[in-house]
């Protein structure tokens, strides 16, 4: 799994020129499931964005999470993360799980944030979505957890 972590001030999902989802402080994360992704990725990578310590405490050091901060998180399903560019110019998404395994993925992956009391809410799976977002720093993290083989 590949992901994309922002720490945001808000952040919007916009679909069909309408907002499907929205938050304050807290996280936007872009999601990729890889070919090959299964449990032991897709745990690591709910345990890290949960458990990130990436928002200032009271010496200004970052040292809380989210859930400390009481905020929320958006998160994006993209499989453009999974890009191959290793040849040429234009991308190839090979590397990219097929859209109803990912989507399955991407569920639980939300699931698992939710379960740690986060607040989480969502672009929508397969969509054009607009995304607009306050980075908060800036702040982005890049997370990747490779298939084990």
């Amino acid at each position: 799994m590949k992901g994309l972590v922002q720490r945001v001030s808000r952040a919007q999902v916009d679909v069909g020129g309408e907002t499907i989802a929205r938050i304050d402080r807290g996280l936007l994360v872009f999601v990729a499931v890889v070919r090959g992704d299964g449990e032991p990725e897709l745990e690591r990578m709910v345990r890290k964005v949960g458990g990130l310590r990436i928002f200032p405490d009271e010496q200004g050091r970052m040292n809380r999470s989210v859930k400390e901060i009481g905020g929320e998180i958006l998160a994006v399903s993209q499989f453009t993360l999974a890009a191959e560019l290793s040849r040429g110019y234009r991308p190839s998404f090979g590397p990219a799980e097929e859209p109803e395994q990912a989507e399955k993925m991407f569920d639980r992956f939300v699931a698992g944030l939710r379960g740690m009391d986060i607040p989480v809410f969502c672009g929508e799976f397969g969509a054009d979505m607009q995304v607009g977002l306050t980075n908060d720093g800036p702040v982005t993290i890049w997370l990747d957890y490779p298939p084990k083989k």
